[in-house]
């Protein structure tokens, strides 16, 4: 018989579900090897019912991931039969074009079971910072990139399979940090897996089923109940993304179409993929659209299957936002990241007032460095860094601020701790937020130096950067003005935001991340605000008089 469950009941049970993985969040966070996912927070743990249906995410999920995994997660656990599954088994894979986008992103799942059947599964994807491979952009397909890891056991039945860590370990370059995080996956599922099977004996169910069906169909209702608020229509919008030098740009359509509660969105006319890193597979493209049609209509319920099934989405297979294999795909970010500004721009037009304005951390900054110390060890570190968020229609952008990928700046004292770098200087960018009735947040100017002292590093260090806003600054809204652009300079000259960096001994690094758009007219900022503006040092008297008048 189908199990019911009175209000309350059922909100203790959802809220304990998402406690429970945040319980496994935790577990990362306190077990993890790399500065990448112990402070910038670049992983996500969820669990499914035994469909593979997202039933809870952690609260500080990444949306690339935890949305591509909703779609991922499904496909691969119809891969099994019921008796391939048993307890104490671990899978591991990173295919970019099964889950999130990348090689970097490594997946590791487990079947959760209860009374001897299969209630659900556990998952963790973690951004690994290494993967081997030529760390840069400008990669032509996804076998320079690093390892594939295909769909494989990591145990079976609790057993260890030595042979694929093994495999792991000899083609990456700091194998102690990317087994020690593997290591760490596998503990948030456990705690995970143990945590569910807990609520299950104190609440006496037999199994998640009718739970799991209660909370994904409430979700998808309350979803579509704002969507049917919107006037039907079709909403169009496009954007243009910087190439990489000598080539030409890159164009995302989108038509966003609302019908009663259905929501569509159409993504062809987009570029074709391209011959470098920034194709997207369709699960990551997903994912950020997901996240923008979540956050316009219905921020505040959890993230679950019922808000992921509203949405259809069509693209065109083999463009840049649905690409074949073996497309490189590792900084599908500096592409994927701009899915969500696109269909805020098209959704502008029947929601004014709940979108925002062009964001400077669109894409996020990532910065990969790795080398080797003075006393030969390798070493290999990746940080992101945000710019200024886009202002809306209330309130001025946040400055400094991963938006959308809901990422940390990873702290000095933590770089400088992993790595021989010296960071000279990070702060924000006075003029850099894009003028507006609600100013752009302000990105941030960060500059590295590589010691050329007894602490000098034993070979060159390489730079490989996965960035943009170089050429295209982030757009205004609603009469509001672009955001600054970013930076990237070596020795004070230009460098190549795109291709592998060689630095040496008393290199300089200037990093300069851009500002947000404005949102309304300049003229109509509050003069209060704009003199605490220019007071706080975030705006110039120069720049106060020639774009607020």
């Amino acid at each position: 018989m189908t199990q019911t469950f009175d209000p309350i009941t059922l909100e203790i049970l959802w809220r304990r579900l998402i406690s429970i993985v945040d319980e496994a969040d935790a577990t990362v966070a306190r077990t993890a090897f790399s500065s990448l996912l112990r402070d910038a927070h670049d992983y996500t743990c969820m669990f499914t019912d035994r469909h593979g249906r997202e039933l809870a995410q952690g609260t500080l999920a990444t949306p690339g991931q935890s949305g591509a995994m909703a779609l991922g997660m499904r496909n691969l656990v119809q891969k099994f039969s019921a008796d391939e599954l048993h307890s104490g088994d671990v899978f591991i894979t990173n295919d970019p074009w099964a889950l999130a986008g990348h090689l970097n992103d490594i997946c590791v799942f487990s079947p959760i079971f209860h009374k001897g059947n299969l209630a659900a599964f556990t998952a963790c994807v973690l951004h690994h910072s290494d993967i081997g491979g030529r760390v840069a952009s400008d990669n032509h397909d996804v076998f320079e990139e690093g390892l594939f890891i295909p769909l494989v056991k990591l145990y079976e039945r609790g057993e260890l399979n030595q042979a694929v860590l093994d495999m792991i370990r000899w083609n990456v370059r700091t194998p102690e940090n990317v087994i020690g995080d593997i290591r760490s996956q596998t503990a948030a599922n456990h705690v995970c897996a143990a945590q569910v099977q807990r609520m299950l004996e104190e609440y006496r169910l037999d199994s998640l089923d009718d739970l799991a069906d209660e909370i994904i169909a409430r979700s998808e209702k309350s979803v579509r109940s704002a969507i049917e608020q919107v006037p039907d229509g079709v909403y169009r919008a496009e954007g243009v993304i910087e190439q990489m030098e000598g080539q030409k740009d890159i164009n995302i359509k989108a038509a966003v179409e609302i019908k009663g509660s259905d929501i569509s969105v159409d993504l062809a006319g987009s570029s074709p993929q391209v011959s470098w890193g920034g194709n997207v597979v369709y699960n990551f493209t997903f994912a950020y659209v997901h996240m923008a049609i979540k956050s316009i209509f219905d921020p505040d319920i959890p993230n679950n299957h019922g808000s992921v099934a509203v949405i259809k989405l069509d693209a065109p297979e083999g463009s840049v936002v649905n690409c074949r294999f073996p497309a490189a795909v590792a900084a599908r970010m500096q592409i994927g990241h701009f899915m969500a500004e696109i269909i805020y721009r098209a959704l502008a037009q029947a929601l004014p007032h709940r979108v925002i304005a062009s964001s400077g951390g669109t894409p996020a900054t990532m910065n990969v460095f790795y080398g080797t110390f003075n006393n030969g060890k390798p070493w290999h570190s990746v940080i992101i860094r945000g710019g200024g968020m886009g202002a809306s229609s209330g309130r001025d952008g946040e400055n400094s601020y991963i938006f959308p990928a809901n990422g940390a700046n990873t702290p000095i004292e933590i770089l400088e701790g992993d790595t021989p770098l010296i960071v000279e200087r990070r702060e924000l960018l006075i003029d850099s937020g894009g003028a507006g009735k609600f100013r752009g947040g302000l990105g941030t100017r960060t500059v590295f130096r590589i010691p050329d002292d007894e602490h000098a590093p034993q070979t060159p260090v390489s730079l490989g950067i996965q960035s943009g806003r170089f050429r295209l600054p982030p757009e205004g809204l609603a009469g509001g003005q672009a955001g600054s652009r970013a930076k990237f300079l070596v020795n004070g000259e230009q460098g190549n935001p795109y291709g592998l960096t060689k630095l040496h001994p008393g290199d300089i690094i200037v990093m300069e991340s851009s500002g947000g758009g404005g949102y309304g007219l300049p003229n109509e900022r509050d003069p209060d605000v704009l003199t605490e503006d220019i007071r706080a040092g975030w705006v110039s008297e120069e720049k106060a008089k020639s774009e607020y008048g």
